[in-house]
């Protein structure tokens, strides 16, 4: 075996286990907003993430990808790949894809019906994240905004899209009174949200490493070496900043909002983690940290209802993790600037019209009585708990 085909076959296996990293943010965000939401909803959650990944992936597949590297026709046809295997390669991308509505399924969750978000996921999947996409990494009018794995393409856009869910969709009943007061609703299962959390950080290290696309070379192990142990720094800082923030806020250590912060800097690292030195990602994480603590009130001060805080994770973050690359590395402000601000119209835009061709043509919301019950049954016929007594409210 040549040098050459040696380095392809390593490339290929590279970027296949990085994908299969990346997938295993599926069962994290599924286990995550399981343990998030009240008893009497978690398979519909549940279902939601499984059904988000297969259509997702399958729309993708078909078209999404061709769509966003300029191949032609359908499934894998047009799209030049070299180095290494054009099937890998498609299935890292594919790995990618359904995150950006596993970003918004949590912020959603506990009113949405099923049917009607996986139809916005074909549109997602096969029209907005493509066309971003295809602007920033496909060659487009973007490509000078640097997006190592996608604080911009990944976490802005589905940050972007769930805010216009949640402002079509409105508030879960019950969760803010007549006088504008929050009633706090808590987590089911903290052990869950603490596996899906944990199953997320590992991932990140194929999302952001896998991003590096080869390691067969000493120059490229070294690179991806680098990206992983900055998203690590970043995760860590994030993670200690939000508890130490938590903890004088109100002498105590909330266990979700230390996981929330974790992944807010893991976000924030994601556009920058291999032009960062081994410092700049301290300061990444631990700013994004603190974004998250802080946005999270922010929100709800609005009356803008996100479960999982998912909106402080990934579109506030996104935004900070983008602009963070200018300032810590030798790229243009303006540039960075451009990119959110072009990704953030156009996805919030066509998301919101969608959102609202949806909820007209075929409804988008549970009724009062299904969403006071549980969608588990509503929408599943199957509750995940059904031995406990569960408020309803």
């Amino acid at each position: 075996m040549g040098t050459q085909e040696l380095q392809y076959v390593i490339d290929s296996f590279f970027l296949i286990f990085s994908a299969v990293l990346i997938i295993l943010m599926a069962p994290g965000f599924a286990m995550l907003e399981a343990g998030l939401v009240r008893t009497k909803n978690v398979t519909a959650v549940l279902t939601g993430n499984v059904m988000l990944y297969a259509v997702c992936s399958f729309v993708f597949f078909i078209w999404g990808y061709n769509f966003m590297f300029g191949g032609s026709g359908f499934f894998l046809q047009g799209v030049s790949v070299e180095g290494y295997s054009a099937y890998a390669f498609f299935f890292f991308q594919m790995a990618f894809v359904s995150k950006t509505v596993s970003i918004m399924s949590g912020g959603v969750s506990e009113r949405i019906r099923i049917v009607p978000f996986m139809t916005f996921a074909v549109i997602m999947s096969g029209v907005i994240y493509p066309v971003v996409g295809n602007w920033i990494w496909g060659g487009g009018f973007l490509s000078d905004m640097h997006d190592l794995a996608g604080s911009t393409v990944i976490h802005s856009v589905g940050g972007w899209a769930l805010l216009a869910a949640i402002l079509v969709l409105g508030a879960r009943n019950g969760k803010y009174t007549k006088d504008g007061k929050i009633r706090p609703i808590p987590a089911s299962n903290i052990p869950l949200v603490t596996l899906g959390g944990l199953l997320l950080w590992i991932g990140w290290f194929g999302f952001n490493g896998g991003s590096a696309f080869n390691i067969s070379s000493r120059d490229a192990a070294d690179l991806v070496g680098l990206i992983i142990v900055n998203t690590n720094t970043a995760g860590l800082a994030g993670a200690i900043v939000a508890a130490i923030i938590v903890y004088i806020q109100y002498k105590k250590l909330d266990i979700t909002m230390i996981l929330n912060g974790a992944l807010g800097g893991l976000v924030a690292i994601t556009a920058g983690a291999d032009v960062a030195g081994l410092w700049e990602p301290i300061v990444i994480g631990a700013i994004g940290g603190a974004l998250v603590v802080f946005a999270v009130p922010v929100f709800d001060k609005f009356q803008i209802d996100d479960p999982v805080g998912a909106l402080s994770v990934h579109l506030v973050n996104g935004i900070w993790g983008t602009i963070a690359v200018a300032l810590f590395a030798d790229f243009s402000l303006v540039t960075q600037l451009k990119g959110v601000a072009v990704v953030g119209l156009f996805t919030f835009i066509v998301s919101y019209v969608v959102f609202v061709v949806i909820k007209r043509a075929i409804g988008l919301r549970s009724d009062e009585e299904h969403e006071y019950v549980g969608l588990d049954l509503e929408e599943c016929g199957i509750e995940a708990y059904p031995e406990f007594v569960k408020s309803k409210v």
